[in-house]
């Protein structure tokens, strides 16, 4: 596969990721969040299984069993988050994961953190404020939840990134997957009553569970071994964008001056934060 077809079906991946908040963002609207999250997932891990449920063994079961309860609480924070902000918000603070990523791995596990890192940190943080036009402490409810999952999925890239040398990348995506949908189907009877969804949910959970999980999952594992650490970066941060960009065109939002300014801000410490330190690794 040459490097610039890999580019474009990794910003495919991008763009249906980015388009995924206003699908979920309409479909929580009259659906409840665990259940909407149960069933995406379940088609998730049934299309994983038939993919590449043979490659499963008992260590990918069990390191992807805790690490899929990590993932699930970003996941659920991500989408009862959408219930209550935009999707170009939800967008733009869920990408905040980039930065919090190498955050995380510094705390848990006392790697060293170039300095690029803490000053994207801080610009992102100043980005959120004229976003949301609150401070990171008096956040709204949505914006909040939403912050929270960008952490979550900080520390999963970090545990993740630790865990899974020497484990098949396809047995632990699936086993994550799997690990979802039992969770969520768990939680489902605790939070909401066991029916099943409106008929205009039905695309949102098919296009979430196949297209959002199991295929983009397997687009960006393979087209991964074709594209350069930064090249990777670069093309994965545009997920915010492409929130924003949908949630323009399908779900009215619209940004004042100084909230395009956070945006912007926000997408440039996300970018910053993931070419300047590989940049410098690759020149050393």
């Amino acid at each position: 596969m040459r490097a610039g077809t890999a580019s474009l079906l990794l910003l495919l991946v991008t763009a249906i990721w980015g388009w995924t908040f206003v699908v979920v963002h309409q479909a929580v609207a009259v659906y409840g969040v665990v259940p909407f999250l149960a069933l995406r997932f379940g088609v998730a891990a049934v299309a994983t299984l038939v993919l590449w449920g043979r490659h499963l063994d008992r260590a990918s079961l069990r390191t992807g069993a805790w690490i899929g309860a990590v993932l699930a609480l970003g996941y659920l924070l991500q989408t009862w988050g959408l219930r209550h902000t935009t999707p170009t918000n939800s967008g733009l603070i869920t990408g905040l994961f980039v930065i919090l990523a190498p955050v995380a791995d510094r705390l848990l596990y006392r790697t060293r953190l170039h300095p690029v890192a803490w000053a994207s940190v801080a610009l992102s943080l100043v980005g959120m404020t004229l976003l949301t036009g609150r401070l990171p402490t008096d956040l709204a409810l949505g914006d909040l939840l939403t912050l929270g999952c960008a952490i979550a999925f900080g520390v999963h890239i970090a545990v993740l990134s630790r865990h899974s040398p020497g484990l098949d990348s396809r047995a632990l995506g699936t086993s994550q997957m799997v690990a979802l949908a039992i969770i969520f189907a768990i939680l489902w009877p605790a939070t909401a009553p066991l029916s099943l969804p409106p008929a205009r949910v039905w695309p949102a959970i098919l296009l979430t569970g196949l297209l959002a999980s199991a295929l983009a999952y397997f687009i960006q594992t393979a087209v991964q071994r074709h594209l350069t650490a930064v090249r990777t970066a670069v093309i994965l941060t545009t997920e915010p964008l492409f929130a924003g960009l949908f949630g323009y065109l399908l779900s009215g939002d619209r940004l004042s001056g100084l909230q395009q300014l956070g945006a912007a801000l926000i997408l440039g410490a996300l970018i910053v934060s993931e070419t300047v330190p590989r940049l410098a690794r690759s020149r050393a």
